[in-house]
Order: structure tokens, then sequence, then C-alpha cells
């Protein structure tokens, strides 16, 4: 029963497509049920054919051989960033487990807020992706306006690590700046534009040094810059609007450190500074009795995805390390 209905298919088929020998040499070699599904449309391909004007009429059917020669089409595109720009390289933070939480790396080029209370591992999470950066050949800046540049070093060769070295190479510095001379030469410099928003900060001193152009980049901290420009809030908004413009066009990523509560629930001075961040990192310092417990979380962080937790951390004698599977359930409600 089945040879007859092949039998039958196949003299009905060599009427109509006597002429395309390539197309019926290809489907002669199938049988049952993919061989009635090619033939129909086939059919269906004819008669849409039929209906079409003669210049958009398919002349040629590709064969296997041709089909082959053609060139692969892209199968993945890589994520894209705001502003519909590509992500062309991801980076790593150096930080044990911590990478681990990001599906590809860090965007490059982001600006990061890094929001902690007091002993949270702020300083130490930022010292320690720029002596990887820098480890690795990357050019690293740590902007301090309070520690000292010795206090800093000092915290790096704890963990076992050489700032002395890498600076002598030229690729890492720590800088302690001034955040009342910033705030001053911001006000005057807006005095002079006649209030107007736009402002150049290579005028405004304290920021990078003349002649290095960091791939990573801290400022530690916006608290403390915040602070300078207590009477002048609006100067202070403005400032770091253009702060973060000026990162986004020099391409450097940046990890901007911001105090708050031990469990926040605002993680800037404003608001605007997490709203123009392109990641928001909280590192909690928990309170669980007479006993602290550090957790980290990535709230938000464009261009790649990420796990979406709180999970467990640690200072050990050779840096900070994560445990992405140790997650924090709790004890998030205490402000104190």
């Amino acid at each position: 029963m089945v040879n007859k209905k092949k039998g039958a298919l196949f003299g009905k088929l060599v009427k109509t497509v006597e002429k395309d020998t390539e197309f019926l040499a290809d489907i002669f070699r199938k049988s049952g049920k993919r061989f009635e599904e090619k033939y129909k449309d086939y059919i269906k391909r004819k008669k849409i054919e039929r209906k079409l004007p003669e210049k958009h009429k398919v002349k040629h059917y590709p064969t296997a051989k041709e089909i082959k020669k053609r060139p692969e089409p892209v199968r993945k595109i890589r994520g894209r960033e705001k502003k519909g720009k590509p992500v062309e390289q991801w980076l790593k933070t150096g930080v044990p487990g911590f990478d681990d939480l990001l599906q590809e790396g860090m965007p490059k080029g982001a600006a990061i807020l890094v929001a902690g209370g007091a002993g949270s591992g702020k300083t130490i999470f930022c010292l320690q992706t720029l002596n990887y950066g820098a480890s690795n050949g990357e050019k690293c800046l740590y902007i301090s306006f309070e520690e000292s540049e010795k206090n800093l070093k000092k915290h790096m060769k704890q963990f076992g690590w050489d700032p002395d070295g890498l600076e002598k190479k030229g690729l890492l510095k720590i800088k302690q700046a001034d955040a009342f001379d910033i705030s001053t030469s911001v006000e005057a410099l807006l005095a002079k534009a006649k209030g107007e928003l736009m402002i150049e900060l290579e005028e405004v001193p304290g920021l990078v040094p003349e002649g290095f152009k960091p791939d990573r980049i801290v400022l530690d901290s916006l608290s403390a810059l915040a602070a300078a420009f207590t009477t002048r809030e609006e100067t202070y908004r403005i400032y770091i609007e253009q702060l973060f413009r000026y990162f986004e066009k020099q391409g450097v990523t940046s990890f901007l450190i911001s105090e708050t509560e031990q469990s926040p629930t605002k993680f800037s001075e404003t608001g605007v500074e997490e709203f123009l961040a392109d990641g928001v990192i909280v590192m909690y310092n928990i309170r669980r009795g007479n006993i602290r417990e550090n957790a980290i979380e990535i709230l938000k962080l464009r261009g790649t995805r990420h796990q979406k937790k709180i999970v467990a951390f640690q200072i050990t004698d050779q840096g900070m390390v994560v445990y992405p599977e140790q997650e924090v359930f709790g004890g998030l409600e205490d402000k104190v």
C-alpha cells in the first residue's frame, strides 16, 4: 500500500517538476513523511511564483553544494551597554568569588557605586580590584579625600600586595586630594561660566594626575566630597553629573565609594549618584547578636547579567573572598 502511494506521488511529481532535475535528485532519496512535506512545500512555492511579476520569480533554487559555499551567518551578537553602545571588553575585579556572580564580567568603562557602612569592606574591595588590574598591566588610580597614601599602601601590604613595585612600573598611583579645594574651584568655574551647567573638569585640580591615563579609578569617597559642598548642594549635583560624564568620555572604569548606614535603603548622598551609575554594589555589615557578618550584593549592573542575591564574604590575610553559594538571609533590617 505504501509503495503504491509513493509510486503515484512520484508519477505526479515527474510531470510537474521535470525541468528541476537537481531538486528532484535531492528529494528522491527521501521517503515517507519527509518526502511528502518537501513535495507540498515545492508545489506551494510554484503557486506563489505564478502570481508574481516575471522579474520577481525565482529562476534558480540553490543546490546543497552552493549552500555550503555561502559564508556562515553571525549567530551571536554580544550584549549592548546603555545608549546602544557595543560592549567591547569585560574586566574582572580579581576578588575571588565575586566575579562568579557576573555572567561575563564587569563592563569596561562602567561607573560603579560601591555603597556600605563603616567597616563593611568598601576600601579593601576597591584596593583589591586596583591591585588586580595593575598586576595585569592596567593603569590604576586611587584618589582619597580622607586616608593618606601611606595608610592605603600599608593596607595593601598587609595582604601581601606590592603597591611600591606597581608604582615604580607606572601602573599604580595613590593620591590624597582636598575635597574643599575641588568645591572652591568648581564654584569659581560656575561663576565664570555664569551659572551654565557645563564645566571643564580638566580645569578642576585634585583629580587625574597630568600625563596619567588610568584604566581603573577609585574615588574615596563621594560622601567626603559632598561634605565639602555643604551649603551648595546644587553645585555638588552639577559637579557629580559632569564627573560621571568625564569618566565615560575617558573610557575609564570607575569605582565610587559611598558611605551609608550598615543596612542601607539609600545608597548615596543625594540619590542622583545611584541613578547616574551603571552599577551599584552594596556591602553589608550585619549584626547577629554580639557578632557581625559581612555580606555583598550586586544591586544593579547595566550591560551584563548578574546573580541577584546577597552572599557572604570574609576578609582574609590575602584580601577579600566572596562565597557565591552562601546566601545571607535576615538581619538586614538592623541599621546600627
